[in-house]
């Protein structure tokens, strides 16, 4: 229950994985939501076994954290700026999900790949993450499973909602207001990168 109500607080922040969300949802309809989460939750199982066998040194390093901004910052910028450009010349458009093809990647790599793009997202499991991971652990392997459950079913009951919302509201996105949803995204987006950027120098800066 604790790692839920941890998990929920968490999901609620804006960040890259609700934006990205917000936007497959609105071209994909309702499924673009759970499988980012399912993306999303493998990436994590994956870095829950890393700390178990002591990656959190290694993610706690400043160098570490400014290549993962960097990289991060790069990976935001494409899709912000894909998504304005796409919305620029009519190239998004709301019958996108009724056809057979779809463009870009699947939500299932969008998911690890949005998550990986935040730097926060990292240093969240490098200390509080990694905290509530070794208090589970106590418990063994019931502790650590309950641990990942929760956090896990917070960000599926998260996410499904806000896809949810937004698929369920697809007759309302139509012409200039989908449009207007897509470009806010997008900006959102690159508005990140350039934040993540900043941050990343820093990070190396401090190294260096």
């Amino acid at each position: 229950m604790a790692s839920f109500g941890v998990a929920l607080s968490g999901a609620l922040s804006p960040g890259p994985l609700l934006t990205v969300t917000i936007s497959e949802s609105a071209k994909r309809g309702f499924r673009a939501g759970p499988l980012l989460i399912v993306g999303h939750s493998i990436l994590e199982l994956t870095l829950v076994v890393g700390l178990i066998f002591g990656l959190r040194s290694f993610l706690n390093q400043r160098l570490v954290l400014g290549i993962i901004s960097l990289l991060g910052g790069g990976f935001l910028l494409w899709m912000g700026y894909s998504l304005v450009t796409g919305v620029r010349r009519g190239e998004i458009s709301f019958e996108l999900p009724a056809t057979k093809e779809r463009s870009g990647l699947n939500p299932l790599y969008l998911g690890i790949l949005a998550s990986l793009s935040n730097p926060y997202w990292t240093l969240w499991w490098a200390t509080i993450g990694a905290g509530l991971l070794l208090t589970a652990l106590k418990l063994g392997l019931a502790g650590l499973a309950s641990f990942f459950i929760g956090h896990i079913a917070a960000d599926f009951a998260w996410y499904s909602l806000v896809s949810a919302m937004v698929a369920g509201g697809r007759n309302l996105l139509k012409g200039r207001f989908y449009h207007a949803l897509m470009l806010i995204c997008g900006l959102f987006l690159i508005l990140l990168s350039i934040y993540f950027f900043i941050t990343g120098i820093r990070f190396v800066q401090f190294v260096l």
